[in-house]
């Protein structure tokens, strides 16, 4: 697929597809990869976009379909030894140095074969691929009619490297680019731009990737290597990774005035809607010097209270998880120290009117692994899943109560509330199996069950049901409820469904008391990603009187567009048409118009 034209600021082989990132582990909250058998051999290194894209992010150690390389797709290779003109004799010296040792290291990788989980010609296949940035488009093309209530800005974060890998690469892994759709009176422009943070602005610099990415690469001996040749680079002043590492490629929030656009692994970062409809960085933000620690990348919104609440992990050093709110001016909490015995990946949490509900599950680092060749983030059987109940004001962890939940990983929380006559905290979340599927290859196929858990506080004993009949059961992750219920006992639930995984074929309506599922799907090899609900009127009584917005990707025209469905009936309302392929994505959410105009 030809590229389309590329903005001023596009730079790197994005022009024809992707790059590489990912922050230090030393720094992050997130993940690496175990290796296990190797499935197949691994030749020269090329970049493929085939419109029959293969499975990504899980992969069952069986035959895969090789990608097929179409004539426009032919890849900027990063430059090599780039060097900026303020560097003296000693940092030109050392840079040269660590090149060399670092060239060796990846010729070294590249004669042995890699997982599925970290080849990139899997990983950024077809339209997981990267895209170049994008400036504002107008006037887009709407079949159907876009409803009068709908004016504001639909944002969407995603993976998309700067940069061609040069060894390991996972989908997350890629860079923060934020796709928009601003809506205005019927009338809808695009633009899509990464975020700069200040790992890509100084490889931008650079012209090359020399960040380790933190799933693709960071396993093994060879992740030690690339860790110590990283902070070698810091120590004679090559790179700086003292204002953060991270991708900002996950999640996106709009709280006191801001847009945040984060990932686990740093601060959020700042992007501003132009009054053109365009996306800047404004930058990395740390609410006024009050937030000295990363952010996970699911922070919530209370609706009634409107404060933030939101996690903090260390995989290296106690406390390993940090609790904290933002009142809505933006003033923050203390942190309240969460004990664990062990760092654990904790990639999202619930809230309910009163509580923050914590998970602590199976998959934890063990950074001693890497020492003798395995991954830093292994899944531990021997451990319990529990939950945290803590209360939203607490200024301790004194009163935390734990309930157990055997053999309970979920990837995402959709929403929680409490039922004060039987004691209990209700939790619905996507129950994954196995819980490190997306990280690493396993014999087993992949399962997401939505399911409800239901945490008694006074017995400290739980329970879990699926919500889906057997007979419904399909794979559903990403989505949300009704963000002005968020917290409260909610009836609907809209889920991606990810059949084939990891492709997103379309979405459900889930009726969460009930079971009964309601599919709106896309339909002749179209996929999208992560539906958004966005509530008509927020004074309705009715929970599911809103619209579905979700970008959708044609397979077989290789063309994008942003879908708006009525979320009462299912029935398609509009249609925009995109002027340049959409990858697949991650989490997104909607600004409306009064809103953009009070933005910081």
């Amino acid at each position: 697929m030809a590229a389309a034209s590329t903005a001023p600021n596009s730079s790197g082989w994005a022009k024809a597809h992707f790059s590489s990132s990912s922050s230090s582990l030393m720094d992050l909250g997130f993940i690496s990869l175990k290796k296990k058998k190797p499935n197949k051999k691994r030749g020269s290194f090329s970049i493929h976009s085939a419109l029959h894209s293969p499975s990504v992010l899980h992969f069952p150690n069986q035959p895969y379909q090789q990608p097929v390389i179409t004539k426009h797709d032919t890849p900027v290779k990063p430059k090599t030894h780039q060097q900026p003109a303020q560097w003296n004799l000693l940092q030109r010296a050392a840079a040269m140095a660590l090149d060399m040792a670092e060239g060796a290291l990846v010729t070294h990788e590249l004669r042995l074969p890699l997982p599925k989980t970290a080849d990139p010609q899997v990983q950024i296949a077809g339209n997981f691929a990267p895209v170049p940035e994008q400036p504002v488009q107008r006037e887009l093309p709407v079949t159907g009619a876009i409803p009068e209530c709908i004016n504001g800005v639909y944002l969407r974060n995603g993976a998309n490297p700067l940069f061609e890998p040069v060894a390991g690469h996972h989908f997350f892994d890629g860079d923060g680019m934020v796709h928009a759709v601003s809506i205005n009176d019927g009338s809808a422009s695009y633009a899509c731009r990464f975020t700069e943070t200040q790992r890509l602005v100084q490889e931008r610099e650079l012209g090359r990737p020399v960040f380790p990415k933190a799933i693709g690469e960071l396993h093994g001996h060879s992740g030690v290597a690339r860790l110590i040749l990283f902070y070698a680079r810091g120590l004679f002043g090559l790179v700086d990774h003292n204002n953060g590492t991270g991708v900002a490629n996950a999640g996106l929030v709009y709280f006191n005035d801001r847009i945040l656009a984060m990932s686990e692994d740093d601060l959020p970062y700042q992007v501003r809607i132009t009054p053109s409809g365009d996306l800047e960085t404004v930058g990395r933000y740390d609410f006024d010097s009050q937030l000295k620690s990363t952010m996970i990348a699911h922070p919530k919104v209370d609706p009634v209270s409107k404060e933030l609440f939101a996690l903090s992990y260390d995989v290296i050093q106690k406390p390993y998880l940090k609790y904290f709110k933002f009142s809505p001016d933006g003033k923050k909490s203390p942190d309240v120290e969460i004990p664990l015995p062990v760092p654990t990946m904790i990639h999202d949490f619930a809230i309910t009117e009163n509580f923050v509900v914590i998970p602590d599950q199976q998959v934890v680092f063990k950074l001693q692994e890497m020492i003798t060749g395995g991954s830093p983030v292994i899944y531990d059987d021997k451990k319990k899943s529990r939950f945290g109940i803590l209360a939203k004001n607490a200024r301790d962890a004194s009163d935390v109560i734990w309930v157990e939940s055997p053999d309970t990983f979920c990837f995402h929380l959709w929403n929680a509330w409490e039922e004060p006559e039987s004691d209990e905290v209700v939790v619905i979340g996507s129950c994954m199996t196995p819980p490190d599927s997306i990280f690493n290859e396993c014999d087993e196929t992949l399962e997401s069950v939505l399911s409800e858990i239901r945490l008694n506080l006074k017995t400290g004993k739980s329970t879990r049901r699926q919500i889906l009949s057997t007979s419904e059961q399909v794979n559903l992750e990403a989505g949300m409820v009704n963000r002005n219920k968020l917290g409260r006992k909610t009836r609907y639930a809209y889920l991606a469904i990810a059949e084939p995984w990891p492709k997103v074929s379309g979405f459900a309506k889930v009726d969460l008391s009930t079971g009964e599922v309601k599919k709106f799907i896309y339909g002749d090899r179209k996929y999208g990603g992560e539906p958004c609900f966005l509530p008509r009127d927020h004074a309705s009584e009715n929970e599911d009187d809103g619209y579905i917005l979700a970008f959708v990707h044609d397979e077989k025209t290789w063309k994008s567009e942003l879908q708006i469905v009525n979320a009462m009936n299912l029935q398609l309302e509009a249609s925009v048409k995109l002027p340049s392929r959409v990858p697949y994505g991650f989490h997104g959410t909607f600004v409306d118009s009064k809103d953009l105009e009070s933005q910081a």
